[in-house]
């Protein structure tokens, strides 16, 4: 098996990208608003996938977070909230108003994992359980949870466990932490300088929830650890700090290889980051030439890589679109919102 998660270039699989799929058995798929059209068609995509496979708790990812990050929009699917929003007044309120926060999260994401298992998703990469800083660049802003690492840390494991209800998996991210970055990965290579002892405060929800099941990396530089490699591509800070200081043992999948804060071509970035450690390395973009290089250039997955993917892979489910499932969704949103 590849240790690689491949995107798709378009709704329905080509020849080619049939074959080659077929012929280097990637770990998983990823899937962006240029593979979707309409449930019916969505579904027969994913089904296709784990024909292909010969897998059917086959690893087919998105990014559902709700607000800004949805792949899946209206008018074929629901519209969801952002994380913000969904802890609402907790984050200064009672007691109370955590418990009703944190039933609020549960809800909303068993509703959302069972939209996604309805079309054969099987994870999506959520929660985020980043704490953003007062001067950090906002690619984090609302898609966290708060502020606060305690209250992240509740609210990502109700998150978790809503996804656990829908026979979704849930992926942490970005570990170690990317609230104090003052740029976006997306565009620049971030540093953060800040001491360990401030830094303790960002791994602070990702030690709550380090028996998650999967992880992606934060392309951040961490300069009290490392002053030279971002997280991704850094022995030290997967070792010291990701599996020895957080005690995170799951499935460790780098964020895109395709971000700006990473050097060098594409195949050569996707060996850095499984050199450095991560059990998997995720390629977004769907471009065949440069599927092909990786596949050139990697190694097969390590023994531990595949039991951790096994692990992972465990709960997902596939459940058909039914009245009854649609009413159990709306059963959820209605709870979820009468605690708002």
């Amino acid at each position: 098996m590849l240790p690689v998660i491949f995107g798709l270039s378009g709704p329905v699989l080509t020849s080619d990208e049939c074959a080659f799929f077929k012929q280097v058995n990637p770990a998983g798929f990823i899937l962006f608003a240029r593979n979707i059209e309409h449930p019916v068609q969505l579904r027969a995509l994913t089904d296709a996938l784990r024909e292909l496979s010969g897998r059917a708790a086959l690893p087919i990812l998105i990014d559902q977070e709700g607000g800004r990050i949805a792949r899946l929009a209206p008018p074929h699917w629901r519209s969801w909230p952002a994380a913000a929003v969904l802890t609402g007044s907790a984050a200064t309120g009672s007691a109370g108003d955590v418990a009703h926060a944190v039933e609020r999260v549960r809800c909303n994401y068993e509703a959302l994992g069972l939209e996604l298992a309805s079309v054969g998703i099987t994870v999506t990469c959520a929660p985020v359980l980043d704490v953003p800083q007062p001067d950090a660049h906002d690619i984090i802003g609302d898609r966290a949870f708060g502020d606060a690492a305690e209250l992240v840390s509740k609210m990502g494991r109700a998150c978790l466990e809503g996804l656990q209800l829908a026979g979704v998996g849930g992926m942490i991210k970005h570990i170690p932490g990317h609230g104090r970055a003052r740029g976006d990965s997306h565009e620049t290579l971030p540093r953060v300088s800040v001491d360990r002892n401030q830094l303790a405060t960002d791994c602070a929800p990702f030690n709550q929830l380090a028996d998650a099941t999967m992880a992606m990396t934060a392309h951040v530089i961490y300069e009290a650890w490392d002053g030279e490699h971002c997280a991704s591509v850094s022995p030290r800070v997967i070792k010291e700090q990701i599996r020895e200081g957080i005690g995170f043992d799951g499935l460790l999948i780098s964020d895109d290889l395709d971000m700006k804060a990473l050097s060098g071509d594409i195949p050569s970035r996707a060996r850095a980051v499984l050199e450095a450690g991560c059990d998997i390395a995720l390629n977004c973009w769907g471009k065949l030439a440069d599927m092909e290089g990786i596949a050139a250039q990697v190694p097969p997955m390590t023994p531990q890589g595949a039991e951790r993917l096994a692990r992972a892979c465990e709960p997902l489910a596939i459940i058909q679109d039914s009245s009854a499932l649609t009413a159990r969704i709306e059963a959820l949103i209605a709870r979820r919102d009468a605690r708002t």
